[in-house]
């Protein structure tokens, strides 16, 4: 399932984090491949300890629990603490890999993070860098991604897919690995398509009660795949 969420951060949110990306230092993004991934990947990234690290994490986590589209797409459990990322001048694709499975938190003490679902935070507009489309493999064929800045795409970790090269421009980004409470991605999305269906019913027919009961059917449904 590949879902986007528009305007997951705010216009001032947006500016605060590409000042602060501005103002960092950036090192090889292979910091944070396994082995295979590191041979195709070809970017920069924020280090661990950069100074601007712990406010720009903040800040998009903060964000992300104020939308109630990425809750109930992901469902998450536990999110590995986001990731920075830039695409420019000769450090400037990501071929294509897969995510691995398991994620040591960068806070050790947090211990491993299921892979289950993955995440892009665009942070540079489309018309700021040519190519540098997130490319994404699924069931239902290949899709190319490039969201208005402070929009953000959420696949399936175990999709194949790539970052096709800057040629001009650069490309900013917050990545990240999320484990849901649900760990079944069919399962994810039937409760994913269900609740949706019930936000648009709620705003045309209001709390009837057939809607009601079809939240507790959804809850129920939850109640058993989730773990916590």
């Amino acid at each position: 399932m590949l879902v986007t969420v528009d305007n997951v951060l705010t216009p001032d949110e947006l500016a605060l984090a590409r000042d602060l990306l501005n103002r960092s230092e950036w090192h090889d993004g292979a910091i944070t491949a396994g082995s295979q991934a590191a041979l195709a990947k070809n970017n920069q990234q924020l280090a661990e300890g950069a100074q601007h690290l712990p406010a720009l994490r903040q800040l998009v986590l903060s964000a992300l629990e104020r939308s109630p589209i990425f809750f109930t797409a992901a469902l998450p459990l536990k999110i590995l603490p986001p990731f920075f990322n830039r695409y420019a001048g000769q450090t400037n694709a990501y071929g294509f890999h897969t995510d691995g499975a398991m994620r040591m938190s960068p806070h050790r003490a947090q211990g491993y993070v299921r892979s289950d679902v993955s995440a892009t935070l665009f942070l540079s507009e489309p018309n700021e860098y040519e190519g540098g489309e997130l490319t994404i493999e699924d069931t239902f064929g290949t899709h190319g991604v490039k969201l208005r800045a402070g929009s953000l795409v959420l696949y399936p970790s175990s999709s194949v897919h790539a970052v096709s090269p800057v040629s001009k421009g650069q490309r900013l980004a917050c990545f990240m690995f999320i484990q849901s409470m649900v760990r079944d991605a069919a399962q994810r999305r039937l409760l994913y398509d269900m609740d949706i269906a019930l936000m648009r019913l709620r705003q045309t027919q209001g709390e009837s009660d057939p809607i009601v009961r079809l939240t507790g059917i959804y809850h129920n449904l939850l109640r058993n795949w989730a773990d916590s």
